[in-house]
């Protein structure tokens, strides 16, 4: 164990020297944005951006989710992210045909829970949210996924996500660490969640946190933690399972992920059956025929050994893997967890006040909004 600590750290330090280059070219493109020199449009819309500083995941979309649970009931929402991992470039508004390949896994969750709200795709944002407000010119609000590094659009409220386990002061920029931009560009957001967060946090590591993210006034954070919900089936027709079904059978499960962090799932699972085995693929990993077979396998073998066998994998894997036609058997034992966010110490009255508040001051009938869409590509 620790040779291989070691090994990642030589790595990490010969990696460095990258970081610095890397640290150069972002430090000129956020220069050039910041001081005007390159266009940022503003839009005469209420938009919220959500995204991230550090690569790889910190529960964005549970987060764009409730967002569009807050607003969707009082206001005309729709999401904008480029769709990573889709296998399409242009501009695409979700459909209930709408499959994984073609607008990404996590809008097509999106559009899957909230189906009455409008889910878009766009490489390029700005064109993006022109669409929108063409296609749907009564639209109010646009939430902006995976975006904070997106500066052609200059967003009217900026959230930014940050893992409690990952502290920006402790990492390094990519490619030695994770931080895709420097730590201090934290800055640029109004809002900061701290995500992951551990849901029995003492007074004094809360503070200790606050006090290390040295907050500019103004700046208001958050601290968030992850929830599970209900089991549902991965394939419509299926009979519902909860947790507890297959707790009271002695279960074995079987764990099939294509995300960035499996860890809190594993520990899911370990909390229905310490009887597991599990498959984990990139993020983002797009099933094939062949990976089906690799999970069919696994479940035949635990099949041999119990009865019932949970195949739970995440609700963004769930869209991914409905493109696969599994055996019956398979089938009507894939079930996918859904994940919700929840705010510690009571602060979540205050966040929702804040987000209604801005949509209420800047929509477009209000009068302390009465700017002209500026142009841009």
């Amino acid at each position: 164990m620790q040779n291989k600590r070691n090994k990642r750290l030589n790595w990490r330090i010969l990696l460095i020297p990258l970081s610095w280059l890397y640290t150069l070219a972002v430090w000129i493109r956020n220069g050039l944005f910041l001081s005007g020199l390159i266009h940022r449009t503003e839009f005469r819309i209420p938009i919220i951006s959500v995204g991230n500083i550090t690569a790889g995941g910190t529960g964005k979309t549970p987060h764009v989710e409730y967002l569009a649970e807050l607003l969707k009931e009082q206001y005309r929402v729709a999401t904008l992210s480029r769709g990573y991992k889709r296998k399409t470039r242009d501009f695409r508004i979700a459909s209930d045909s709408s499959t994984a390949a073609e607008i990404g896994d996590e809008p097509l969750q999106i559009k899957q829970r909230f189906p009455d709200i409008t889910v878009a795709v766009d490489r390029r944002r700005v064109r993006g949210v022109k669409r929108l407000m063409e296609e749907d010119p009564d639209l109010e609000v646009i939430l902006l996924d995976d975006a904070y590094q997106h500066l052609a659009i200059l967003p009217g409220l900026s959230i930014l996500l940050i893992d409690f386990s990952r502290p920006l002061h402790k990492d390094r920029m990519l490619p030695a660490g994770l931080l895709r931009e420097p730590a201090r560009n934290r800055r640029r957001a109004q809002i900061i969640l701290v995500t992951r967060s551990p849901g029995r946090m003492k007074p004094i590591e809360r503070r200790e946190y606050v006090k290390s993210m040295d907050l500019p006034m103004g700046q208001h954070l958050f601290f968030t933690t992850v929830r599970y919900g209900d089991l549902i089936p991965v394939y419509p027709g299926v009979s519902q399972r909860d947790r507890q079904w297959y707790r009271e059978r002695k279960s074995a499960a079987l764990m099939v992920t294509g995300i960035a962090n499996p860890r809190p799932v594993r520990n899911y699972v370990r909390g229905i059956t310490t009887r597991m085995k599990e498959i984990c693929f990139p993020d983002h990993h797009h099933f094939t025929p062949k990976d089906l077979e690799k999970i069919s396998d696994l479940y035949r073998e635990l099949k041999k050994e119990w009865e019932q066998v949970l195949v739970l994998t995440t609700e963004k894997d769930a869209v991914r893997l409905r493109s696969l036609q599994p055996g019956e058997a398979l089938r009507q034992d894939m079930h996918a967890v859904r994940i919700h966010m929840d705010f510690l110490n009571e602060d979540k009255q205050h966040f929702d006040q804040i987000i209604t508040n801005y949509v209420v001051s800047n929509k477009r009938s209000s009068i302390l909004y009465q700017g002209k869409d500026q142009k841009g590509t």
